[in-house]
């Protein structure tokens, strides 16, 4: 099979042909569709993170495909099957983490694309218990960027708190934030968009944000204030001053939710202003299996849109070099 693969982490990714991998006990083999193309497979392919995966390796967390061999004990899926891989690629079910309901904490995970392979190739393997079934009708190519851009952001706004009435604000619009500001809307929240790119502002109009900030041109405190502050601000651009933004755009009583990670691991939050207003700083991590199967039954009933390009697997480094120089809407979705 052909994967795109990891060798170095001061390389680009090679296109390569590999065996095509065994099932065994617990595990199933998925002919690979679509495979979203998220940001952090481009911190994995680089080693950005403190703690690194190791070459050589199939990045790729939004896989989705049809099942075509199920291993020894698998009851959860069938030959046919079309099933998406997302992040949370293995928990040990056991700890308290996973047994209340926050699998993604589970301190023995191991993450698609990351410590194991994943999806940017023509096929994977993947625990059974761990890949969770698509609703017929929902297109792969869709289906792919809502395995971790959708139920990362779903997850962020539940974490948040989110109630019909709120006003929440979207720092950064892109194959996240669009996603993000439909499930605010969802919620029943009125939403602001506050990106640097007019036509990222202009697709957050078109999915019914109420208002939108081009932080290019305009101080975000500044007119988020005007408008009388938010509840909620969920922030999905990799910028610590964009966070310390975000946090002086909050009413009293206000929630800031983390969900981007800065390379440098670090921001300055004024204490007095965060205990004197009560606000409350949440980290928000990728949802659950039961997170995404709810965000693909929202699709499956027409709740959400999903903005997307489609490129080849070949095409991955360009691809990736978009990504970094801010030429994409929102998603890029690889195609084996």
């Amino acid at each position: 099979m052909r994967a795109s693969v990891v060798t170095a982490f001061d390389r680009p990714m090679e296109i390569t042909e590999r065996p095509v991998p065994e099932v065994g006990p617990g595990e199933i083999l998925v002919r690979i569709e679509a495979s979203g193309l998220c940001h952090t497979d481009i911190h994995a392919a680089r080693g950005e993170w403190p703690v690194k995966p190791t070459p050589p390796f199939v990045p790729g967390h939004e896989g989705v495909g049809l099942v075509e061999q199920v291993g020894p004990g698998v009851t959860e899926h069938a030959v046919g099957d079309r099933v998406a891989l997302p992040w949370l690629g293995w928990a040990c079910g056991t700890c308290k983490y996973c047994v209340t309901g926050w699998e993604t904490l589970c301190e023995s995970q191991r993450n698609t694309g990351y410590s194991i392979d994943g999806a940017h190739a023509e096929y994977a393997v993947a625990a059974a218990r761990y890949a969770v079934r698509v609703p017929d009708g929902v297109d792969p190519f869709e289906a792919a960027p809502l395995t971790c851009a959708g139920v990362t952001t779903y997850k962020a706004v539940k974490v948040a708190g989110v109630r019909p009435g709120e006003r929440v604000a979207i720092f950064g619009i892109g194959g996240l934030g669009h996603l993000a500001q439909q499930y605010a809307q969802i919620f029943g929240a009125e939403t602001i968009a506050v990106d640097v790119t007019a036509e990222k502002l202009e697709l957050a109009t078109s999915l019914g944000a109420a208002h939108t900030v081009d932080a290019a041109t305009t101080d975000p405190v500044e007119r988020i204030t005007a408008l009388g502050g938010v509840d909620v601000a969920i922030v999905l651009a990799a910028s610590p001053r964009v966070i310390e933004q975000a946090h002086r755009s909050l009413r009293r009583g206000g929630r800031l939710v983390l969900v981007s990670l800065p390379a440098d691991n670090a921001i300055t939050l004024p204490v007095f202003e965060t205990v004197l207003k009560g606000i409350t700083v949440l980290g928000s991590i990728v949802g659950t299996r039961a997170d995404l199967a709810e965000v693909f039954a929202l699709h499956a009933a027409g709740r959400t849109r999903v903005v997307y390009e489609t490129r080849k697997l070949d095409d991955i480094n360009d691809a990736v070099d978009d990504v970094l120089a801010g030429r994409v809407a929102a998603r890029l979705v690889l195609q084996p």
